[in-house]
């Protein structure tokens, strides 16, 4: 019987590590080729996320600011003096003389008297309302703090509701925190303008362009 020999070819070792780095390569471009067509989907769904948080901290921000401004004349109502008596010209408001004390009224409460001249002048009647109710929260809540540094100050800014895209300015100068707070909305000027020092805190309403992009240096005070 006439017997089969297999033949053994010598394989050249040149030509086995080429095959082997070819195979290799192919793995690693099909691999690239599965995590780069994943790529775009992941971050268009990060982008979608960051987009939906963004807009839930927008609507909540917009309802504090109707909460607030809950009570007041609709957005654009313009500011009416106290009417005086037919036939009289209005009269200014009389101020105590030097040493005299002022009596409360009953009850203990205060009507604010919106100003006639200054930047505050320029805000309607919503607007210079809203911002007695902003000028108290937030001077409240900001001379709890012990220290007011930029860090706790944000912190209680953002527990009342005002988000970051808000809050400008809010940096340490000598032994005060000042902050300023863009409360823009339905075509206001209403900002507040505020510094801290844990001692002595003074909130302000200041009045900054009804368009374009926030900008301190542009804010009235």
């Amino acid at each position: 019987m006439k017997r089969t020999r297999a033949r053994i070819t010598a394989v050249d070792p040149v030509m086995r590590r080429r095959r082997r780095t070819l195979a290799v390569t192919a793995l690693a471009a099909l691999a690239l080729t599965a995590c780069g067509s994943g790529q775009p989907d992941s971050q268009g769904e990060r982008g979608a996320t960051a987009d939906a948080v963004s807009a839930r901290k927008d609507a909540a921000f917009t309802k504090m600011l109707d909460e607030v401004a809950r009570e007041c004349p609709p957005p654009g109502t313009k500011r009416e003096s106290p009417a005086a008596p037919k036939g009289e010209a209005p009269t200014a408001p009389v101020e105590a003389p030097p040493g005299a004390t002022v009596e409360p009224p009953p009850g203990g409460a205060v009507e604010p008297v919106a100003p006639t001249t200054g930047p505050e002048a320029e805000l309607d009647a919503r607007d210079w309302c809203a911002g007695v109710q902003h000028e108290q929260r937030v001077a409240e809540a900001v001379l709890g703090l012990k220290q007011p540094d930029p860090a706790q100050v944000r912190k209680t800014l953002n527990g009342l509701g005002y988000i970051d895209e808000r809050i400008h300015g809010l940096k340490r100068s000598g032994a005060v925190t000042k902050f300023v707070i863009d409360l823009r909305d339905k075509g206001g000027r209403l900002c507040l303008d505020g510094t801290a020092n844990g001692e002595l805190t003074e909130v302000e309403t200041c009045v900054a362009p009804a368009d374009g992009q926030f900008n301190i240096a542009n804010i009235q005070r």
